[in-house]
């Protein structure tokens, strides 16, 4: 199978990262009932926070494209185990770059219902890659799968990058 096109991506990634981080955010978001305080500096803060995670988003939909041979989304799912760059430390760095936006974002927009969005997006997020997508995972690449998964941490990631699959 070859890798997915441009196009391809662009539409996966419109369908859900782009959702999840701008359109529901723009929806739910209002000044009422803060919890952060309005300061500068929380905004500098979120403003580094989200650039980090758009770059870390950035860089794993480039190895789902370039190595993976396939596309952020369930219905066009990677054909090869991706275990580069931030996958060495933890499995799912793709969630931490959209979670680190959408934190980012709340603190940005002084925004409490992005923040709440945030913890609600990685509540969806643990029951669904516990649920579907670890064995989904599991099924389609065995053995190697199984020893990335006992050895590299789900969300927290590990201070040593796994090297075992080089």
């Amino acid at each position: 199978m070859s890798r997915p096109s441009l196009l391809t991506h662009l539409r996966d990634i419109l369908i859900l990262p782009f959702t999840v981080t701008v359109v529901i955010p723009y929806l739910i978001h209002n000044n009422r009932r803060p919890i952060l305080p309005d300061h500068v500096g929380l905004k500098l803060v979120g403003a580094i926070i989200f650039i980090a995670g758009i770059s870390l988003f950035g860089y794993t939909v480039f190895l789902f494209r370039n190595f993976g041979q396939g596309t952020l989304a369930p219905w066009q799912p990677t054909q090869k185990l991706i275990v580069k760059g931030p996958y060495r430390y933890c499995r799912n760095p793709m969630i931490t770059g959209v979670l680190s936006v959408l934190l980012g974002e709340s603190l940005m927009f002084h925004s409490t219902p992005i923040l709440q969005w945030a913890g609600l997006f990685f509540l969806i997020n643990i029951v669904y890659f516990v649920l579907l997508e670890e064995p989904m995972l599991a099924d389609r690449f065995g053995d190697a799968y199984l020893k990335y998964k006992k050895n590299v941490p789900r969300w927290i990631p590990r201070l040593k990058p796994y090297r075992d699959m080089e």
